[in-house]
């Protein structure tokens, strides 16, 4: 049973510490959980700042409904981190329903996200509870400038951009957990909304993304989707949605392209044991180890959304910097909003639907981690 308000599940991960980080910046307890007790210890001790002023326990559990239920008991709100969702997201789902928590989590894979909506979205509903998928800087980002463009009257079709600086996946840009899941994508069909429904994209879908801070276009996939497609297919604004994600350096995004090519060339009709080696191979040569905390000098991001209507126009543009600090940043000011009996949305919803995007903007605004601008077009 957690001692805390909060539980962080996938502790001894990159992503799990940086939440921790904020905790305690915030001064919010905490319990820390993951399979292995020691290595949460060894890894906080390493990485995770102002640990000493931290109110905190470690609890060691295995993955599944039971043990985490049981973990889970008594905290108020589950942080998951443990990925790729679409293998292990749903068992965290179910126990943190079960234990009376709301759930919220850091992706945007749109193949678990629908299940967790089709699944267990009602029955959150009619616990009062929230169940979140996605709040983390790679999705919440675009959804902030997504609706800053939707506050243009007649907005209703929607294309956003994702586009950071780096990363290099062996040097520092990426970690495990995110390439794991980066190459997991491969499995699953990739959606964008088309007249409020969800349409498969075509296979091998690229796009240059064109931003007047960039001199030359900025190669972008889909990047299974996002979770941006997903979250406003009910609402009532929109229409269309398609979303892409683009890093500086082209060539890296070639090169997932290019292997998402001869994925379905070569790996595609292969049994599932078989896929999983070459996934685990891909990602072991591309992230061989956890990189280093970002750099604000280097860690730079640019979201943006141009939303169109009959005869209205818009661009909202939010530039960033460290983008997974800033994923720690989001989850916490949800956390804040969620231990304080404050969320506009129970069941399934996006943290902007869930909290407000000008309170997420003004919470990143003010810790000097984002700055929005809106352009009528």
């Amino acid at each position: 049973m957690a001692k805390y308000p909060v539980v962080v599940y996938g502790a001894s991960g990159y992503t799990g510490m940086l939440i921790m980080d904020w905790l305690i910046d915030q001064q919010i307890p905490f319990t820390a959980v993951a399979r292995s007790a020691k290595r949460v210890k060894e890894m906080m001790a390493e990485r995770v700042v102002r640990l000493e002023s931290a109110t905190y326990e470690i609890v060691e559990a295995e993955h599944d409904v039971a043990a985490l239920t049981k973990v889970f008991k008594g905290a108020k709100v589950v942080c998951n981190t443990v990925g790729p969702f679409v293998n292990f997201g749903l068992t965290a789902v179910e126990a943190a329903l079960k234990a009376g928590c709301h759930h919220i989590d850091t992706t945007g894979e749109q193949s678990y996200m629908r299940a967790v909506r089709e699944q267990f979205g009602e029955q959150y509903a009619q616990a009062g509870l929230l169940v979140s998928p996605s709040i983390a800087y790679m999705y919440t980002y675009a959804e902030i400038a997504a609706q800053l463009a939707l506050e243009t009257p007649g907005v209703d079709v929607l294309e956003t951009a994702t586009l950071c600086r780096g990363p290099r996946f062996a040097a520092a840009g990426v970690t495990v957990g995110s390439t794991a899941s980066i190459f997991e994508l491969f499995r699953s069909e990739e959606s964008y909304l088309w007249e409020k429904k969800l349409v498969a994209h075509a296979v091998g879908t690229s796009i240059n993304a064109i931003d007047p801070t960039f001199v030359q276009p900025v190669f972008s996939l889909p990047w299974g989707g996002t979770s941006l497609p997903v979250y406003f297919e009910h609402d009532a604004r929109v229409r269309c949605c398609s979303s892409y994600v683009g890093f500086y350096d082209n060539n890296v995004m070639q090169l997932v392209h290019g292997l998402s090519q001869k994925w379905e060339a070569e790996y595609k009709d292969l049994p599932k044991e078989h896929q999983d080696a070459v996934i685990k191979q891909i990602v072991d040569s591309t992230t061989p180890s956890m990189p280093p905390r970002e750099r604000t000098t280097v860690a730079r991001t640019v979201d943006f959304a141009i939303g169109r209507g009959q005869l209205a126009a818009v661009r909202a543009t939010v530039h960033g910097i460290t983008p997974y600090i800033s994923t720690g940043a989001v989850q916490t000011a949800a956390v804040m909003k969620l231990l304080d009996g404050e969320t506009n949305k129970v069941g399934f919803a996006s943290a902007c639907q869930a909290f407000g995007h000008r309170y997420l903007l003004g919470f990143l605004e003010q810790r000097g981690l984002a700055r929005a601008t809106v352009s009528q077009l």
